[in-house]
């Protein structure tokens, strides 16, 4: 990298300018890809789907009505640590707070499921004292671990295009 030229660095700018134009049309497709089985109820891309329904219809902020459509995105490539995934494609474009809430859910969703494999249920208590320690509770009971309900009706995807658009056309963070 070090015998680089501006020019050869000019060329590398405009093709992940190239890679970047059509991101978000990637992402959409990504959640997509969680049609299908899962064990659950309905299939993850159903359960993103109802998140960001749920988001919306409460009147929650364009950003994070598109975490919640993206927040189990991470799934596709590493399903232990999805949250942290999730986070990081996101964080060039979400506020430090969402970004917090998106990284640490996984940990914080344990508080429904961890004692059933032997794990402590109040692991994510080691966050107490954090200044979004409430929110990520809230994101998970509101926005998460109820939005697996075959009966409700979820906003389809083309309804938050838009709104991943806008959002992810905005660097919050500055990225390499």
């Amino acid at each position: 990298m070090e015998d680089g030229t501006k020019e050869d660095y000019q060329l590398l700018e405009r093709l992940e300018h190239r890679l970047h134009t059509d991101y978000v049309d990637r992402l959409l497709e990504w959640v997509q890809w969680n049609e299908g089985d899962t064990g659950y109820r309905i299939s993850r891309f159903e359960h993103s789907l109802q998140s960001a329904s749920r988001a919306y219809r409460d009147g929650k902020d364009e950003e994070f009505v598109v975490c919640c459509l993206f927040h189990d995105i991470g799934d596709l490539i590493s399903p232990y640590n999805h949250s942290q995934v999730a986070a990081d494609i996101l964080r060039p474009y979400i506020s430090e707070k969402n970004y917090w809430i998106i990284r640490h859910h996984g940990l914080f969703q344990g508080y429904y499921y961890f004692h059933h494999y032997g794990r402590d249920r109040n692991a994510r208590d080691r966050y107490k004292d954090h200044p979004w320690y409430d929110d990520t509770v809230e994101f998970c009971a509101r926005y998460d671990q109820n939005c697996f309900d075959p009966g409700y009706e979820s906003l389809p995807l083309e309804f938050f295009e838009p709104m991943a658009r806008r959002v992810i056309s905005t660097r919050h963070h500055d990225t390499p």
